[in-house]
């Protein structure tokens, strides 16, 4: 008996450790798969880093020495499906337009996120000035710098504007051509889905309804978000943000500058602010530049075209030797250095009216840099900024950089410009990029006898009000189509027509931004905007009110009456506030204190001042 009891207590043991054994394997089994299954789930700022505290941070010392590969794996995978080259031909234009990438672009996947884009039409731009002028085009590439210019050889005063037509071949290949089309305006709601991840669909031909905002009620909602907005505590602390507290208090106690040089205290909300910010900015900014993402999205400048800001500002951006550091962490400011216009080229199929694929190529973008390096984590993003001139970077930007200092030439304060945080991106069209500089000015004040100028294709319903109203209907108004400029344009071409005339009318088009209003400064044209709830650019350190006359979209038909009011005595101080103005407002080569590209840089320090929330 005792035999038989001692012989079941060892096969219950031993059934006991069989069933131990199992449950533990199967234990072991669901933790791998919850373990697999957590990347999943994606921050709120996406990374795959949590909060990293003070003993964590000395793991990521050692990041600059670590191997690359894991922050490349999303871009790599992502750039297979890019194109591979990309070939360039004369643009009559622009100096250059794309008409011919290798490789497949990649396919949409959500069919359902149909967006009204205008197919292929740009922002705007002014109507051909040269059309019977045949320029002939040739690509110069700069062996230094490595940018793309344009050159003239029959050396014509002025480059006809265009509009570039972007079409995908049967072959995949992708060409950007030129034409004259107007379209019927199509505007896009901004009320994104908040709960959207990788594809958002948007309702074509319903317009946002946001109440106009005058000159005055736009400068209190300048203050009220500079008041109420702030940038997300830093995770940690770093000596980097003392010295941006010191700099804010020194802009703040800066002391009263009466007169200056080289500045002009009218055109200024507080000069003596501008120029001790400033002076901080020169002293103290440095800033880091990512080197992850390939060309042609990321490191490609591209000067020729009606997008050129970003060109521009990345080019002088990247060959800085003042403000850049190799060291990020000594950086106040990281920048993401993407072309808007090379993303859409790229990745955007015609007609599908998809740009998820745009967006989360950023998206991807980010990973790589929040997961390779601490900086986009510690602060959200906040000290990130980027500059982008195609219509569709604040979509390209939304959920993923909206947190970032975004320098837009899309400064509509109505579809979700964040004005106080967001800086104003100067639309420029350069003319000649080997000679930013060719034919600057204008006629005398007194030696203009045209008193308003407009010639330009119908992108937008305004266009077609301003034409409807004014076309041919008054001699003082030199109001042109793409018709009925043609006909003029062999005797005085666009430029001309600019250097001689006192106002140069710059309404919106599919959007509010314009080159017009950069090349009005250009030739010395006081310029008429026309654009409700556009925020100009600089508006946060500029009065625009003292070299520009801002009229509201409703007083269209009131145009010339607003304008022959305004007295002589009044217009020559406009026309003399935008000839001094006119100095930030150009590109250089050579940046020059107070030039274009000092004044982004210096708006974008400014945002990051006034944004900062210490720890």
């Amino acid at each position: 008996m005792e035999g038989y009891i001692i012989k079941c207590q060892r096969s219950c043991n031993t059934r006991s450790r069989r069933l131990v054994i199992v449950m533990a394997s199967m234990a072991a089994v669901l933790f791998v798969l919850q373990t697999l299954r957590l990347p999943s789930f994606s921050p709120h700022f996406p990374s795959s880093k949590s909060y990293i505290t003070d003993g964590e941070r000395s793991q990521n010392e050692d990041f600059l020495s670590q191997s690359p590969g894991v922050g490349q794996l999303s871009i790599e995978s992502v750039s297979n499906n890019l194109v591979k080259s990309v070939k360039f031909s004369k643009d009559s234009d622009h100096g250059f337009g794309i008409i011919e990438m290798e490789g497949e672009l990649e396919e949409d996947e959500d069919a359902n996120a149909a967006i009204d884009l205008n197919e292929g039409k740009d922002t705007d731009n002014e109507f051909p000035a040269d059309l019977e002028n045949d320029s002939i085009l040739e690509e110069i590439k700069d062996s230094e710098n490595g940018f793309l210019l344009k050159a003239d050889r029959n050396d014509k005063e002025h480059s006809p504007s265009v509009v570039e037509q972007t079409v995908i071949l049967g072959n995949g290949t992708l060409r950007v051509d030129s034409s004259h089309d107007s379209a019927t305006e199509k505007v896009i709601s901004d009320k994104f889905d908040s709960n959207a991840s990788s594809s958002t669909t948007l309702t074509t031909k319903k317009k946002l309804i946001v109440a106009t905002l005058s000159s005055s009620e736009m400068n209190e909602l300048l203050l009220k978000n500079r008041a109420s907005r702030r940038s997300m505590r830093p995770r940690w602390s770093s000596a980097i943000d003392k010295q941006i507290l010191v700099a804010k208090k020194e802009i703040e106690k800066a002391p009263i500058v009466e007169n200056d040089q080289q500045l002009f205290a009218s055109l200024f909300r507080d000069m003596s602010k501008f120029k001790r910010s400033y002076e901080l900015m020169e002293k103290t900014l440095k800033i880091y530049i990512y080197q992850e993402g390939k060309k042609p999205i990321f490191h490609q400048p591209l000067l020729g075209s009606i997008y050129s800001s970003e060109g521009w500002f990345m080019k002088l951006m990247e060959s800085n030797r003042q403000f850049l550091v190799r060291d990020p962490r000594q950086a106040h400011l990281f920048y993401m250095p993407f072309s808007s216009r090379f993303l859409q080229a790229s990745l955007y199929v015609p007609n599908s009216h998809n740009r998820t694929k745009l967006r989360q190529h950023l998206k991807n973008y980010v990973d790589v840099i929040s997961t390779k390096y601490p900086f986009w984590n510690r602060t959200g993003g906040a000290d990130h900024f980027l500059a982008a001139c195609h219509d569709w970077a604040l979509y390209e930007t939304k959920n993923t950089m909206d947190h970032s200092i975004r320098a837009l030439c899309v400064s509509d304060v109505g579809i979700g410009f964040q004005l106080g945080r967001d800086v104003g991106l100067p639309q420029t069209y350069v003319r000649s990029p080997k000679n930013p500089l060719k034919d600057l000015g204008g006629k005398p004040w007194n030696q203009r006898p045209i008193l308003a100028f407009y010639a330009g294709s119908l992108h937008g319903n305004l266009r077609s009000i301003l034409l409807h109203h004014w076309e041919d209907k008054d001699p003082d108004m030199k109001i042109f189509g793409p018709s009925t400029f043609r006909a003029v344009a062999s005797k005085m071409n666009y430029a001309q027509h600019m250097k001689s005339s006192k106002y140069c009318i710059c309404p919106r088009g599919y959007e509010a931004n314009s080159p017009r209003l950069v090349e009005s400064i250009f030739f010395e044209c006081v310029p008429v905007i026309i654009a409700d709830n556009y925020a100009p650019p600089f508006f946060e350190v500029l009065n625009w009110e003292k070299f520009s006359v801002m009229v509201p979209e409703k007083e269209v038909p009131r145009l010339k009456e607003i304008l022959a009011s305004i007295a002589e005595l009044e217009y020559m101080e406009l026309q003399m506030g935008v000839r001094k103005v006119q100095k930030h407002f150009l590109w250089h080569h050579k940046p020059v204190k107070y030039d274009l590209f000092h004044m982004i840089l210096h708006s974008v320090w400014y945002s990051r001042v006034y944004n900062f929330k210490p720890r």
